[in-house]
C-alpha cells in the first residue's frame, strides 16, 4: 500500500505537468490507453484470461461506475487545483473505505473508530472551507473523487476471484479512457500533438499509474480492508512534497490542521484495529 502510495503521487505530478500543453481529456485518454495496453499484455504474458464471464457480474459493473466516477474527478482537481490540496481531499478515502467495510462486508469498526472517521472528515470540511471566501468549487472535484476511489476500492474487494489483478487493471484503465472522453466531450477544447517534453511525462504517468494500481488492488484483496487503508495516508508526504518541489505550491495553516486531523484520524483507525485483534 505504501509503495502503490508513493507511485501514484508520482502519476498525479506526471499528469499535471502535461496539462501544461495539452487538455485534461487527452491525456486522460491516453493515460488511460496505455495502462489498458500494459495491463493487457501483463494478462498475456501470466496467461491470465481477460474476457471471463464475471466482468458483467455486479461487483465489477458497480466498480466501473466508480472508477469512471473517482477518475474524472479527481483529474480534473489535480488540474485546476493545488495538487498538494487535492492530495491531502483525497486522503479521506480510507475513511471512507472503512466505514464502507463496516456496513458493506460487516467488519467490525466499534465507536471509537466511528468517531476518528468523523474527526477525518472535518479534516476534510476545514480543508475545503464551505462557506467562506476561501472556499473554491472546483475543490468539490477532489471530494468527489475521493468518494469515487472508495467506492472503487470497496467493489474490488468484492470483485470475484478469478478476475486476475491484470484483468482488474485492463478493466480499470478501459474506464479511464471513458472517463478521458467525457471530459474531452466537456471541455470541447481541440487535441494537440504532444511534444518531447509532454510525451515523456504521459510515458511516466502512465508507468507509474500501472505500478499504482498493481500494488493497490494487491492490498485491497489479500489483506483485511480496515488494516491496510490507512497506510493511505502516506500519500500525504509524497504528494505535499512534490506539491512544494515541482510545483511551487505553499501550504497555509488551515490545511495542515485539516491534513493532521485526516492523519491522526487514519492513525488511530490503525491503532485500534491491532488492539481489537
Amino acid at each position: 500500500m505504501i509503495v502503490s502510495m508513493a507511485f501514484f503521487a508520482v502519476e498525479d505530478a506526471f499528469i499535471k505537468a502535461a496539462a501544461a500543453t495539452l487538455p485534461v481529456g487527452q491525456i486522460v485518454m491516453i493515460f488511460g490507453i496505455g495502462g489498458a495496453a500494459v495491463f493487457a499484455a501483463f494478462a498475456v504474458y501470466n496467461k491470465d484470461a481477460l474476457f471471463v464471464r464475471d466482468i458483467l457480474s455486479r461487483p465489477m459493473r458497480i466498480r466501473v461506475v466508480f472508477e469512471i466516477s473517482g477518475r474524472l474527478f479527481y483529474f480534473l482537481a489535480i488540474t485546476l487545483t493545488p495538487l498538494s490540496a487535492a492530495t491531502v481531499i483525497l486522503q479521506a478515502t480510507p475513511l471512507v473505505v472503512v466505514a464502507g467495510a463496516a456496513m458493506v462486508f460487516g467488519e467490525k469498526v466499534g465507536w471509537h473508530r466511528w468517531f476518528a472517521i468523523l474527526v477525518g472528515l472535518c479534516g476534510v470540511i476545514v480543508i475545503v472551507q464551505p462557506g467562506t471566501d476561501s472556499f473554491s468549487a472546483l475543490s468539490i472535484f477532489a471530494v468527489i473523487g475521493m468518494v469515487g476511489f472508495a467506492g472503487r476500492d470497496l467493489a474490488s474487494r468484492a470483485a470475484p476471484l478469478t478476475l486476475s489483478t491484470s484483468a482488474l487493471g485492463f478493466y480499470g484503465f478501459l474506464a479511464v479512457v471513458v472517463a478521458g472522453a467525457v471530459v474531452a466531450v466537456w471541455q470541447g477544447t481541440p487535441f494537440a500533438t504532444p511534444n518531447a517534453a509532454t510525451s515523456l511525462n504521459l510515458v511516466g504517468a502512465i508507468l507509474a499509474g500501472v505500478a499504482a494500481y498493481a500494488c493497490l488492488m494487491r492490498a485491497m484483496r489479500i489483506g483485511e480492508v480496515s488494516a491496510v487503508t490507512p497506510f493511505r495516508y502516506t500519500r500525504l508526504l509524497f504528494g505535499i512534497s512534490l506539491g512544494v518541489l515541482l510545483f511551487d505550491e505553499t501550504i497555509s495553516s488551515t490545511m495542515v490542521l485539516g491534513a493532521g486531523l485526516i492523519a491522526f484520524s487514519g492513525l488511530f483507525i490503525l491503532w485500534r484495529g491491532k488492539t481489537a485483534r
